[in-house]
């Protein structure tokens, strides 16, 4: 029964669609039809602005740490049932029942669950990630190359104790396939030089400064 409840605890915590919740009370606008037509946080910086970025980027964070951390609270320190919970937050964040099953691509709530799971690893990640952003303003390859590195971090700093790191290696292992699975049209970009910088636009969409949709991850 605790694995059952750490499903229910945490895709109840990642599908909070914060940024379509954010869009409809705050601008009365469905972010699903502005932009890249996607819930994450870097679609809402082309859409909405800087404030409204960092809002939802927060809480989707929140969403995944708060996943992990309730569940240890009502379970007890059961390893396997934290990442039971951080697996099934980040399906509740990109398959949402609370808006037909859509969502973002995992980045931002997959960074809240390795934060309370393995926090060095996690930062040394978020390290590649700033350094891939400033160098190429590419959100998506940033987020491919932090996720592809974070097994190789918790291995290497054995987060989760002894008994547990492999556990966490190999869930870790899974996660990055999955986000960088979801990023395969942006690969495709990157690869044939069309995926865009942070902030450009379309040429097609140059004349309509509500849809920015450059071509970027989405978190």
């Amino acid at each position: 029964m605790d694995y059952i409840y750490a499903v229910i605890i945490g895709y109840l915590c990642g599908s909070i669609p914060t940024a379509y919740w954010l869009g409809l009370a705050f601008y009365r606008l469905n972010i699903f039809e502005h932009g890249s037509k996607n819930m994450g946080a870097t679609n809402v910086y082309r859409v909405l602005g800087k404030t409204p970025f960092a809002f939802t980027l927060a809480i989707d964070v929140l969403k995944g740490m708060s996943a992990v951390i309730i569940t240890a609270k009502i379970l007890g320190r059961n390893p396997l049932a934290l990442f039971v919970a951080g697996a099934a937050a980040l399906i509740g964040h990109t398959l949402s029942f609370w808006v037909k099953f859509r969502g973002g691509k995992g980045v931002a709530s997959g960074l809240g669950v390795f934060m309370a799971l393995a926090p060095r690893a996690t930062l040394s990640a978020l390290v590649i990630f700033m350094a891939a952003l400033i160098i190429s303003r590419m959100v998506s390859l940033g987020s491919i190359l932090a996720a592809a590195s974070l097994p190789f971090l918790i291995y290497y700093f054995q987060e989760g104790g002894p008994e547990y790191f492999q556990f966490l290696t190999v869930f870790s292992a899974l996660v990055a396939f999955f986000i960088i699975f979801k990023h395969k049209a942006n690969i495709s970009r990157i690869i044939k030089g069309e995926e865009l910088a942070l902030g450009a636009k379309k040429k097609e969409e140059s004349t309509e400064p509500e849809n920015k949709d450059n071509g970027e991850e989405e978190k």
